[in-house]
């Protein structure tokens, strides 16, 4: 069997049912996957292959299997062998999975010897990815190697009756890891109770720094607008929201507006960090989320964690990645006192190494499904399957949200959440993470894919690569092409692609297409008309430099200097750092900043945030467009909204409402000029819910059959697989 059966409990399984069915024989893990020789009456064994996939563990997934007669040998028992490793073979891991119901009740337990013990786990929970240093997933291949397992462990270790057998980061408070903990300045100190003190601390209104499972969290009371307020400060991170762990579902729901379908992500086994909305008498600083009426919530998914809430006089910790801004989240002790010292006031650690960073994966939810925005831990490194067999290769992924993917056989392997790849820091989480998973997947690339855009790091590290094929992927066909592969299209479709930036094959910044695509090629039919984009970065900083690209707008950006608009309006005259584009996310910009919602972004994306927020969900208007030939036009509603921006919410609603109609109507335009009835949307702009539900409800009322992302996120952490599944589809077509 292949597919996620390692590290789950699938041999004491196997053991188990054997037994059950009077059953000899053998089960070992190799390099691939599971093998399982089984001897006895025919009947026996067609229910034992029955019950291989109607009751396997709950973390297991099985890809495939083969079976196989043999002659029988005449054992007498069944057994579970050592693992056996093959050269060039892999077996795919199981993402590091939330604390299941059972460690809860342990550790929790005053009668357990578990009681307390932030480690606790089974082979249905506990950390895998972010400790796995090599296949197959046994102890020795683990940062769990250093701890020598007590009598009491072994013994669970190695009872095929327990849920503890064979679960390789198997331990308790007399063998394994342990916390400590020590203040931010000089000293050390270990208190008796580390969580207790811990709990002391963040009641008090400190700031802490606990190393969680893929690294260190920076903490504090989400209810202390001092300590909010002295976070944000020294992580130097002015507006973007916090993410905020709550105890259990009853805490999120004073917080938000929680559905059953959010439930059920909130407490699956991967216990994301899931996008909500917030309560209008939501008991938390404005600060957690300046300006956003949505909550990015989370419950507990380490021992740890539940903890940490246990008998705790706070309801609400801000749980944010622990790092200064722009850098790759922290994962060692030391590491961690040099870099957060001037942020932590104390830190919470322990001595169980992580192997792999991984930062908090984060959904929204949207026609009752999960639909990832950053894909990280619990998700990663679980493969998506791209339908056909495809050569080894590496695909490099874009600048923002970073996410590089290798292939193997039929798998995609997307790595976690890199960040911005825009410095040192995070090139050498990107190339650690890229050998680590090369080893474990077997994996030695042919060919490298890269986006087009000569200034990304992504890029200029795929063209060094020496002795492999160097393949490069418009941006935006990439998008297209990865909502294509989770969604197992083949042939053609219409793609409407909108983000903020892509790098166009004419030189220009595209982020406003319609594209015939495939993954051999693909035709721009349509785009945004192109506007003049003056000061190449700062005009993302800065949204209303993108809104002096339109008529009428010059002289109306209300608190900002004229003389810095009359220096804008000169670049632009004379072409002076400027370029032409057709980017959605800068029209975005450009209405917030007209109806003076944000001059100044702090965060990518912010201004088209807080204009979503302000919608009058009750407007139904829309405003004019015009389509001349190839270029959707909106400078007739542009004119519209200067002369209408005292009255922000009917504003943003026209503008969505019109937006979504103007993708509709270019759809059906190419529709009947090309016979294509499939669309999908892709790119970060569609992580706008108001615009995709509008869209979405269009494009369906109109007999489109519509694909959206669920498993690769529609920004750019997307964009590796789409790199990966066209630059296969161009060595296919080269031979």
């Amino acid at each position: 069997m292949r597919g996620i059966v390692q590290g789950v409990g699938f041999r004491p399984f196997v053991y188990n049912l054997a037994q059950r069915l009077n059953l000899a024989g053998y089960v070992l893990n190799d390099s691939s996957g599971l093998i399982a020789e089984v001897e006895g009456a025919p009947a026996a064994i067609e229910g034992f292959l029955e019950a291989l996939g109607s009751e396997h563990p709950p973390l297991a997934w099985i890809q495939d299997r083969v079976v196989t007669s043999l002659p029988p040998t005449g054992d007498g028992e069944f057994r579970i062998r050592p693992s056996v490793a093959e050269t060039g073979k892999f077996a795919l891991i199981s993402p590091d999975i939330a604390t299941c119901a059972a460690c809860l009740a342990d550790c929790t337990d005053p009668g357990n010897r578990r009681y307390g013990y932030a480690f606790t786990n089974c082979t249905n929970c506990g950390p895998r990815y972010t400790i796995i240093r090599d296949i197959p997933y046994d102890r020795p291949h683990t940062t769990m190697a250093g701890f020598t397992m007590c009598e009491e462990c072994r013994a669970e270790y190695q009872n095929p009756a327990e849920r503890r057998f064979h679960a390789q980061p198997n331990a308790c408070p007399a063998c394994g890891p342990a916390l400590s903990a020590e203040p931010g300045g000089a000293g050390f100190s270990l208190p008796i109770s580390p969580i207790a003190e811990a709990q002391r601390r963040l009641a008090d209104g400190e700031i802490l720094a606990i190393k969680g499972l893929g690294g260190f969290h920076l903490a504090c009371d989400a209810r202390n607008p001092g300590a909010v307020g002295r976070l944000r400060a020294r992580k130097r991170r002015s507006d973007k929201p916090f993410a905020v762990m709550v105890g259990n579902l009853e805490a999120a729901r004073e917080l938000c507006v929680v559905d059953d379908d959010s439930a059920r992500a909130l407490s699956g086994p991967r216990h994301p960090i899931v996008i909500l909305p917030r309560r209008e008498d939501t008991a938390l600083p404005d600060d957690i989320a300046p300006g956003n009426p949505t909550l990015g919530v989370m419950l507990p998914y380490t021992p740890l964690h539940h903890l940490l809430f246990r008998g705790a006089a706070f309801q609400a910790l801000v749980m944010t990645s622990g790092n200064l801004s722009e850098e790759p989240i922290v994962v060692e002790n030391h590491d961690a006192r040099q870099r957060l010292g001037g942020v932590a006031d104390w830190f919470l650690v322990h001595n169980r190494d992580i192997y792999m960073r991984a930062d908090d994966s984060v959904v929204r939810m949207f026609e009752g499904e999960e639909r990832v925005m950053r894909r990280s831990r619990g998700y990663v490194p679980e493969t998506l399957d791209v339908g056909r067999e495809v050569p080894e290769l590496l695909a490099c992924g874009g600048e923002l949200k970073n996410v590089f993917c290798l292939t193997k056989g039929t798998h995609a392997i997307l790595s976690q959440h890199m960040g911005d790849l825009e410095n040192y820091e995070t090139l050498v989480f990107f190339e650690e993470t890229l050998a680590n998973l090369k080893k474990l997947f077997r994996v030695d690339p042919r060919a490298v894919a890269y986006d087009l855009h000569p200034g990304y790091l992504s890029t200029k590290y795929a063209l060094g690569l020496e002795g492999v094929e160097k393949i490069g992927v418009q941006h935006h066909h990439a998008h297209i092409a990865s909502c294509m592969a989770e969604n197992g299209l083949t042939g053609e479709v219409i793609g409407v692609a909108m983000d903020g930036t892509g790098y166009g094959v004419d030189g220009a910044i595209w982020g406003g297409e319609f594209l015939v695509a495939g993954y051999a090629g693909f035709t721009r039919r349509a785009h945004l008309r192109y506007v003049p984009l003056a000061g190449g970065d700062a005009a993302v900083r800065e949204p209303w430099r993108s809104a002096l690209g339109y008529p009428g707008a010059e002289e109306r950006i209300a608190g900002v200097p004229e003389e810095r608009v009359r220096a804008v309006r000169r670049m632009m005259a004379t072409g002076t750092n400027t370029v032409m584009t057709s980017s959605c996310g800068r029209l975005f910009d450009a209405v917030a900043a007209l109806v003076g919602l944000r001059h100044e972004a702090n965060f990518e994306g912010q201004a088209a945030i807080e204009l979503e927020a302000i919608v009058d969900p009750s407007c139904e208007e829309r405003y004019e467009f015009d389509i001349a030939g190839e270029e959707l036009d909106f400078r007739a509603m542009m004119e519209r909204i200067v002369k209408e921006r005292a009255a922000p919410s009917v504003v943003a609603a026209r503008f969505h409402n019109t937006l979504a109609a103007a993708i509709l109507e270019m759809c059906l335009r190419m529709r009947r000029e090309s016979g294509i009835g499939r669309v999908c949307l892709s790119g970060g702009t569609f992580q706008n819910m108001r615009l995709l539900a509008l869209a979405a409800r269009a494009l369906r009322a109109s007999g489109f059959e519509l694909f959206l992302h669920r498993k690769a996120p529609p920004n750019d952490g997307g964009i590796a697989l789409g790199q990966a599944v066209i630059a296969a589809e161009r060595m296919k077509i080269l031979g």
